[in-house]
């Protein structure tokens, strides 16, 4: 699948487009699908702000997120993901990248679809391998420590439906971030 848009999706039957009272448009997606890349991308055509949760959870850690899952775990690092999401969606007219991970809460996924229009960003298998192997091996990715591709494979598997609750997807496999970018232009 390329593209898809769901304009009822989480709505109650009202159409959602970016150019409603929607004021962010937040970009989620596994690691690895290009969620950094295109928002700074996106932020630069609109010329509004972006921001990152995953640096902005390194500010206010003062550690990195590998630092953070080793020194006090993955629900430590949760935690800290959902405080920073709410402080960050608080802003208007931004394009923000989440962390892979952020959309596991429902509290999350709640307030992403309160706060903006959500667009996941997917990729084959073999193209998420391709970019974030060497992420694992330089050790900045903390949830692929061991066999990466397995530990690849068993968080795909376990994220299957994860992102389903946006309101549009688009698959980069065969695509710049610079093309996913000008089609999200297109629809704003």
């Amino acid at each position: 699948m390329l593209l898809l848009w769901n304009p009822y999706r989480r709505s109650g039957g009202q159409a959602l487009d970016a150019r409603s009272k929607r004021r962010n448009i937040i970009v989620v997606g596994f690691m690895g699908t290009g969620k950094s890349t295109v928002s700074k991308l996106l932020a630069e055509k609109l010329g509004w702000s972006r921001l990152d949760t995953d640096e902005e959870i390194v500010r206010l850690a003062g550690k990195s997120i590998p630092e953070i899952f080793a020194d006090e775990g993955e629900d430590r690092f949760r935690d800290l993901e959902s405080r920073v999401l709410e402080t960050v969606l608080a802003g208007d007219r931004q394009i923000v990248a989440t962390g892979g991970g952020a959309v596991l809460r429902e509290q999350n996924r709640r307030l992403m679809l309160a706060e903006g229009w959500v667009v996941s960003l997917t990729a084959s298998r073999q193209s998420l391998l391709e970019r974030v192997t060497a992420g694992a091996a330089a050790g900045t990715r903390p949830l692929l420590e061991g066999d990466a591709v397995e530990r690849i494979d068993t968080l795909l598997a376990g994220r299957k439906h994860a992102y389903d609750f946006a309101h549009a997807t688009i698959d980069t496999s065969r695509r710049t971030p610079e093309q996913i970018a000008s089609m999200l232009v297109r629809w704003v």
